[in-house]
């Protein structure tokens, strides 16, 4: 038996549907604006509109994609704190790197044991 049916088919949710609509400025990134729906489709109204912002961030390694909630009631008001949420997302990312470099270096390496990442080859 594979490991896929044991996890059993992924149920969508009916109550949590969103349509999504996404705007630009061709320039600086994207904004999805999820807006609740009932199952029939119809504007759910007991659930509040969410804004999510998309951009890409320069690296050394390349361009990075960049996913990030914007606190807003209205599109508009999205658009004006795209910036201040897109710094705010580039900071929790650094942040999280910087946990994740320093947890690999304290990694404690046991003589004759492997190390993450390593093959245990010379030169490899």
């Amino acid at each position: 038996m594979s490991a896929a049916k044991d996890v059993g088919a992924p149920e969508f949710d009916k109550q949590g549907l969103y349509r999504e609509d996404s705007f630009t400025d061709r320039r600086v990134g994207n904004i999805r604006q999820l807006t609740p729906v009932t199952v029939a489709g119809e504007r759910d109204e007991s659930r509040p509109v969410l804004y999510m912002g998309a951009t890409q961030v320069m690296t050394g390694a390349g361009p990075v994609p960049l996913n990030f909630d914007i606190p807003a009631e209205n599109l508009g008001e999205a658009a004006d704190k795209f910036g201040e949420a897109a710094e705010k997302a580039v900071e929790d990312m650094a942040a999280r790197l910087e946990a994740l470099r320093r947890e690999q270096a304290s990694s404690i390496v046991v003589p004759g044991q492997k190390r993450p990442g390593n093959s245990g080859l010379i030169g490899v």
